[in-house]
């Protein structure tokens, strides 16, 4: 059941007294806490199984809200907000006191974004306030899209789930290091590269390393149970047969393609051609495939254009080393 008056006006008090909710973006679900009490922010941190070091991002009601959080905003950011907000686009900018250095990593920087739902906006308007919210699931793992994938994950360690129905984009939004007069993208999201490029009217980098921590940059993350490993797109339906005669229990995410290549596999997920159907639908492909008993996953990577950026980046760290 959908999310009601009455259950985010109890979701905002469960962050007034130290709470964790889950919430509705139309990226991911977050689990948030109040941004200014450094003992939820830590339990967000315990729950989640997160490094303290690893920074949050805080989500505002507003683009008006921006100076209430931060401080040396400049025109850049001031202009990407005004563009972007509410929206995928979380700007990385100098922490303002109101902002605790156990939300940040310990940073001097802070991470701050204007979610697109209504249900988050009007939870963030009952509260009055900031709240840190990573995505609702253990570090490293799949990023839930929607309420029942938290359920499942968290159960009981969240104190209040707010249903907001499936995300829209389905994967996080877009990092930009605003710090400076030059912004550069520290993690693809929703908003795309080229759409930046032209509201800045030049070209934006998205470097492999960055000075700034931020979400997502873990070597492994993004991950299910199951292994990925990341082939060319004529190669998928040969590597994935292959796997499945040596015993694997395979799932293939079958680009556009071959999407009419029949494949001998545990289970088989034909990708969108429309790469926003398929930022859409990805964490719920890695999810299903876990849930079908999948060892392996076999993908190939799609343009780096567009979305297609962003879901290269999470199947890349989706394949990438696990710890021992």
């Amino acid at each position: 059941m959908k999310a009601t008056t009455s259950d985010i006006e109890k979701a905002a008090e469960v962050l007034r007294t130290g709470g964790l909710v889950a919430l509705p973006t139309e990226t991911v679900y977050g689990l948030g806490a109040n941004a200014e009490d450094p003992a939820a922010v830590a339990r967000i941190f315990q729950v989640k199984g997160r490094p303290p070091s690893h920074p949050l991002i805080v989500h505002i009601g507003g683009a008006q809200q921006l100076d209430d959080w931060v401080q040396d905003v400049p025109a850049t950011a001031r202009l990407l907000a005004e563009h972007f907000w509410p929206g995928p686009l979380t700007l990385v900018l100098r922490r303002g006191r109101r902002v605790p250095l156990e939300a940040t990593g310990g940073l001097e920087t802070v991470a701050v974004r204007v979610p697109d739902h209504p249900v988050a906006l009007a939870l963030l308007s009952a509260f009055g306030g900031g709240v840190t919210a990573p995505s609702a699931n253990r570090f490293g793992s799949v990023s839930p899209t929607t309420a029942a994938h938290v359920r499942a994950e968290l159960g009981e360690a969240v104190d209040f789930v707010l249903d907001g129905g499936a995300c829209e984009v389905g994967v996080e939004s877009t990092i930009v290091d605003a710090t400076g007069e030059i912004p550069s993208i520290l993690r693809p999201g929703g908003v795309t590269r080229e759409d930046l490029e032209a509201v800045l009217g030049c070209p934006v980098a998205v470097p492999s390393t960055s000075r700034v921590r931020v979400p997502g940059q873990h070597p492994s993350h993004y991950a299910p149970r199951a292994r990925v490993v990341l082939v060319e797109p004529e190669k998928v339906v040969a590597e994935a047969e292959l796997a499945q005669e040596l015993g694997h229990q395979v799932g293939v995410l079958l680009p556009p393609s071959a999407a009419d290549t029949p494949v001998k596999a545990h289970a088989v997920v034909a990708v969108p051609a429309s790469t926003a159907a398929y930022a859409r639908g990805l964490y719920g492909f890695l999810r299903d495939f876990d849930k079908r008993g999948c060892d392996l996953i076999v993908a190939s990577l799609p343009a780096e254009e567009g979305l297609g950026l962003a879901i290269a980046n999470r199947l890349r760290r989706a394949a990438g080393p696990r710890p021992d």
